[in-house]
């Protein structure tokens, strides 16, 4: 089967390089027995593949290994006793191996789509929406009709969480860097569209009545520190991720405005409580067959240039999620 693996951790740039490799076989992964193996159409550019390339990532498999860890895709074959079965279309997060024509992934993992949902919107549906609700829900506490605050808000996750908070009754804000990115929020459901680089503190403020409930960031940075101001009493801001560096925070902001700052690492904690995967899955399949669910697919690079998708996501180049056609059509 044509893959792409990792042969050096120079950056994608010089990493990669497109093989031909044995397919996998189900025993393969890490769970025995209960692997499914997965005809893969479209597979997901995310960041631990673009840090994985620079051998920056908590996950260091031996050199050479094929990155990738969800894909939209056909079920070929599935353990036994499982709901699952040949044929049926599939969203997975496979960990790693995704950059392939075949992969192996778990069965806790691996989820049916509606007919509806195309396999290029399938591959940002597990990491990007699981994320999404575990951060809004599990780890933000969010209430129908609070206002939730979203950085970076046209990308995979931004956009996830704008579909995700408005399904659950929430009025949403995003903050986006471009006209080009404004759109594609609004696409996504923001119902206030701010600029980064004007004073969208001051101005969510303004549009939330005094404050927000919950801002989501996966930003961090200098923007830090008014994302707290930005929040109402009782507010939490719940960080994703640290894309402009890592903020530090003095203590009594948050004890003087009765505020929280909250951890959301969706990938650890649901690797630990396995559960977790059928409990968020059962709850966005709710949200996507209700109407509210729409991956927005961004640059389609075919497999062969994966560097190209991974240099396009780091330079903040994309909207929405960034994907591999692996068989086109």
């Amino acid at each position: 089967m044509r893959a792409i693996q990792i042969t050096e951790l120079t950056g994608p740039e010089t990493a990669l390089k497109l093989v031909d490799i044995p397919a996998p076989e189900p025993s393969h992964f890490m769970t025995p027995g209960r692997g499914v193996l997965v005809e893969v159409h479209a597979a997901g550019v995310s960041f631990p593949e673009l840090l994985q390339s620079r051998g920056m990532y908590q996950m260091k498999p031996e050199l050479p290994f094929v990155p990738g860890s969800e894909v939209g895709g056909v079920v070929l074959s599935a353990p036994e006793g499982s709901s699952l079965k040949a044929g049926d279309r599939v969203a997975a997060f496979s960990l790693l191996g995704g950059f392939a024509e075949t992969v192996v992934a778990p069965e806790f993992g691996t989820f049916p789509i509606p007919d509806e949902m195309s396999f290029r919107q399938a591959s940002g549906l597990v990491l990007n929406y699981h994320t999404a609700y575990f951060t809004l829900v599990t780890r933000g506490r969010l209430a129908a009709g609070e206002t939730v605050l979203v950085h970076g808000a046209a990308g995979g996750v931004g956009t996830a969480v704008l579909q995700v908070a408005r399904g659950l009754g929430a009025r949403t804000i995003a903050v986006v860097s471009s006209e080009e990115k404004e759109r594609i929020a609004r696409e996504a459901g923001a119902d206030v569209v701010l600029r980064s680089d004007g004073p969208w503190k001051d101005e969510a403020l303004e549009a939330s009545g005094g404050g927000v409930d919950i801002v989501i960031d996966p930003v961090g940075g200098e923007r830090f520190l008014d994302s707290l101001r930005s929040l109402a009493r009782g507010g939490r801001l719940v960080v994703v991720g640290f894309t402009a560096g890592i903020p530090e925070v003095k203590v009594n902001r948050l004890l003087l405005r009765n505020v929280d700052v909250v951890g959301a690492a969706w990938g650890g904690w649901a690797l630990e409580e396995t559960e977790t995967f059928g409990e968020l899955g059962a709850a966005i399949d709710e949200l996507t067959r209700a109407g509210h669910i729409a991956p927005i697919v961004g640059p389609v690079f075919p497999l062969e240039r994966a560097a190209d998708a991974l240099l396009c996501l780091d330079r903040r180049e994309a909207f929405g999620k960034i994907v591999l056609d692996v068989r086109p059509g």
